[in-house]
């Protein structure tokens, strides 16, 4: 038995290498193992601690803290003001809800796929620009070449939400509020994640996290010994609930988020959480799009590689002509062909900032946008979705986006494994009025 991510693996050794340097450490003395198949478990993770504790470089220019209260002396000085005053609160968190269903369901079908993938499929199908979810019926040599198969979760194969890590962590905080309310810890996140998530369905950074739990390690070392994707989305998705009970309070929002996120996070992959968290927070109250963005940056330190680049995001918005540039220049600088880039918090968190940017508030044109970009398509889809839907309210969401998966979600989180959108939004009020 030899499921991925249980146990290190060959290729956890670039990405760790990877990832040490951009967190500032100098690895240039360590080598590489010639033949990382050949090591033991045991000779695999010294050699991983080895790269973790390498001498940071001098001229690191960021500052990138852990813990909360470094964080917190990091922010900008100029930040989000709480609000105490969230107008239709119910139907905006039922809105958050069926936007990050919506959205996550748009970019499920094609989770994985490079962008050229994406484009062409829909190019030759007659379907660009992206204007509804994806469909599995095309002519037989095209389906062919753009390995396009009629199950899965094209749109002729859904009458509900069906499973995904995306709302499985929506639910899974759900289930940390009402068991352990607003004074929840790192641990309880910990312990409802072995109560109620199978290993094997938690994914990198959460299932490395998970072995760590099982060895005895708590938060927040759990997240950071043999992690080599302790900076990757695994944190970033698990962030709307905070922000879903923390309506106009982006500061708790980020709070939440990084009690969360320490379970299996470090550094940049705990901003992620942090950031999105507070953006959902101040959508409710927050009608620019920029400021909501700028309230999530607010949360998190100034001089953080996380910030930089969603402060390109927004001086790009001003500097391009349209969309397409700016997924180009994210291209430019992010190899979605390598798995580091495709899936960490950073490259997926500009997606993100860019949708929301150029998306302007359009429900349909943010989530289209966030999928089209490529990389972590069913995150960042799910995650816009969630932002415009707290911004919009069910009321004011597109029918057609809605209607193909109904009332119903289904969740791999025990206890939650077939249930009401509508009623989990009932609940998640209840949670944000305590």
């Amino acid at each position: 038995m030899n499921h991925l991510w249980l146990y290190i693996a060959p290729e956890d050794f670039e990405t760790e290498w990877l990832q040490c340097q951009q967190e500032g450490l100098d690895v240039s003395s360590i080598d590489l193992p010639n033949d990382p198949s050949a090591l033991s478990q045991s000779e695999a993770r010294d050699y991983l601690e080895l790269l973790r504790h390498a001498p940071p470089i001098k001229e690191f220019p960021y500052v990138e803290p852990n813990s909360l209260e470094e964080i917190k002396s990091e922010r900008p000085a100029d930040r989000f003001t709480r609000s105490t005053h969230v107008e239709d609160l119910e139907d905006r968190i039922e809105g958050a809800w069926y936007g990050r269903c919506a959205g996550c369901l748009l970019g499920k079908p094609v989770e994985g796929w490079h962008r050229s993938r994406i484009s062409g499929y829909l190019k030759e199908t007659g379907r660009w620009p992206l204007e509804y979810y994806f469909s599995c019926e095309a002519d037989e040599e095209i389906r062919k070449r753009f390995e396009v198969y009629r199950r899965g979760p094209f749109i002729e194969n859904i009458d509900r939400m069906p499973e995904d890590d995306d709302l499985n962590y929506t639910t899974v905080g759900l289930a940390v509020l009402e068991k352990h309310g607003r004074k929840f810890t790192s641990d309880d996140v910990a312990q409802i994640w072995m109560d109620r998530i199978p290993i094997l369905r938690t994914c990198t950074a959460e299932r490395v996290a998970y072995r760590n739990l099982c060895n005895g390690l708590a938060p927040p070392e759990s997240g950071a010994r043999n992690n080599p994707y302790r900076e990757w989305i695994g944190a970033q998705i698990r962030a709307d609930m905070w922000g879903y009970v923390n309506a106009g309070d982006p500061e708790t929002a980020a709070e939440f988020a990084w009690r969360d996120a320490r379970v299996s996070h470090v550094k940049n992959g705990m901003y992620g959480e942090m950031w999105i968290a507070a953006m959902i927070a101040a959508a409710f109250v927050e009608p620019n799009v920029a400021n909501v963005i700028k309230a999530g940056l607010g949360e998190i330190p100034s001089k953080s590689r996380l910030a930089e680049a969603i402060n390109k995001q927004l001086a790009n918005r001003q500097s391009m002509n349209s969309y397409e540039d700016a997924i180009a220049d994210i291209h430019s600088r992010w190899n979605e062909k390598r798995a580091h880039d495709w899936c960490h918090t950073i490259s997926n968190a500009e997606v993100v900032a860019m949708a929301l940017l150029w998306g302007e508030k359009d429900f349909q044109n943010s989530i289209c946008m966030a999928v089209e970009a490529g990389f972590d398509t069913d995150c960042n889809g799910a995650t816009v979705g969630s932002i415009i839907g707290a911004m919009q309210g069910r009321f004011f969401l597109p029918e057609r986006w809605l209607k193909p998966f109904g009332d119903t979600l289904e969740t791999g989180v025990q206890g939650f494994h077939k249930v009401s959108i509508k009623k989990m939004a009932e609940r998640t009020l209840r949670q944000a009025k305590t």
